[in-house]
This record gives C-alpha cells, sequence and structure tokens, in this order.
C-alpha cells in the first residue's frame, strides 16, 4: 500500500487523501477525541466558576481556591493537547463534537460548601476517567480497524493515570472534610484544612 498512490510527477493543486498522517485506529475515535477536547474545556470552566466562589471577600478560602484553580488549569492545557494529538495524527478538531448527555445544557450551582464542592470534583474526576477508558477500550480491541496502541499509549500515560491520582487525592480531601464536619471545632478545623491546601498544593 502506497502512502501517496495518485501521486504523479507533475505538480498538482488536488488534495491528495492518501498522503496524510492517518493510519491505525484514528478515524475510528476522531469523534470521542474531539468529546473529550470539549468535555476538557467544559470542566475547566465549571473549576473556574468554583475556584471564584472561595476567592471572594466573603469566603476567603484561598486553598480551595487554588484547589480548583489548578484543576481548571490543568483541564485547559489538557484539552490543548489532545488537540495537539489529535491533528498529529492527521485529525481535525471539531468544537461542536459533544458527548450525548453534554449537548444539553445545565443549569447546576458552582458555589457550594466546601465539602460538595470536593464532591463535585471528584464526580468531575470520575467522569472524565472513565470516559479515558472509554477511548482507550475502542483502541485497545484486537479488531483490525479499531486496534491502535499509539493512542492507548497516549491516553494510559496522559489521562488514566492522572485521572486516578486526582481521583485518589479528592476522595481523601472529601473523607478529612466529612471527619472534620463532625467535630465541634468545624470551622477551626476547614480553616486549617484550607491552610494546609494553600501550602501542598
Amino acid at each position: 500500500l502506497q502512502a501517496c498512490s495518485h501521486t504523479t510527477s507533475k505538480l498538482s493543486s488536488e488534495v491528495l487523501p492518501e498522503c496524510d498522517a492517518k493510519y491505525g485506529a484514528i478515524n475510528e475515535v476522531v469523534g470521542d477525541l474531539q468529546a473529550f477536547v470539549t468535555t476538557h474545556i467544559t470542566r475547566s470552566f465549571e473549576y473556574l466558576l468554583m475556584s471564584t466562589h472561595y476567592a471572594n471577600y466573603q469566603k476567603n478560602r484561598l486553598g480551595f481556591e487554588k484547589l480548583f484553580r489548578g484543576l481548571s488549569d490543568e483541564k485547559w492545557e489538557q484539552s490543548i493537547e489532545i488537540i495537539k494529538h489529535l491533528t498529529k495524527r492527521g485529525g481535525r478538531m471539531n468544537f461542536r463534537r459533544w458527548k450525548t448527555d453534554e449537548r444539553k445544557p445545565k443549569q447546576e450551582n458552582y458555589e457550594l460548601y466546601e465539602l460538595e464542592s470536593v464532591a463535585k470534583a471528584l464526580d468531575i474526576e470520575k467522569s472524565l476517567a472513565l470516559e479515558a477508558h472509554s477511548i482507550h477500550d475502542s483502541v485497545s480491541r484486537r479488531l483490525e480497524k479499531a486496534h491502535d496502541p499509539e493512542i492507548s499509549s497516549y491516553i494510559e500515560e496522559k489521562f488514566a493515570h492522572k485521572l486516578a491520582n486526582n481521583v485518589r487525592k479528592l476522595s481523601g480531601y472529601a473523607s478529612d472534610i466529612h471527619s472534620f464536619l463532625k467535630t465541634k471545632d468545624s470551622p477551626l478545623a476547614l480553616y486549617l484544612f484550607d491552610n494546609y491546601l494553600q501550602k501542598s498544593l
């Protein structure tokens, strides 16, 4: 199989579909990767809204603000990385591609208390992990049209491991905060935990 089977010795302005970077299962998962980008962008803005709630003069929880701002920046940077990888493999980005359940706008509240906000972040990270697993599953099947070790490795290295760490960290935070709220000195405990987040992140 020649990559550019329709080329000739003469210069031509015609588009040569065979002369591109596509191979493997990229055509099978390009839509999933595009949806993964838009999900990351959406989550980035959601985390940004959560961070601004804690940065105002009333709440003044700079540790929680730092936590959610960091997650927002992470999702934004990862969305750019996926686009770069998608184009490296010969695909194009379509910002109108969404997961089925993300097409309808949701009326959600992002001004949450500490435990609720960490629980929401935990749900977000788990949903992203499952989306990454779905893409990985698509390219890991031993079928001719759906096997792509390069994309499989990319998803594992850049997303699966990172998301697993995020889930572990946030679940630990949620457990700690839940314990703090059971004590009679819960406001002080939350204040000290916020200071911990400022210094540790």
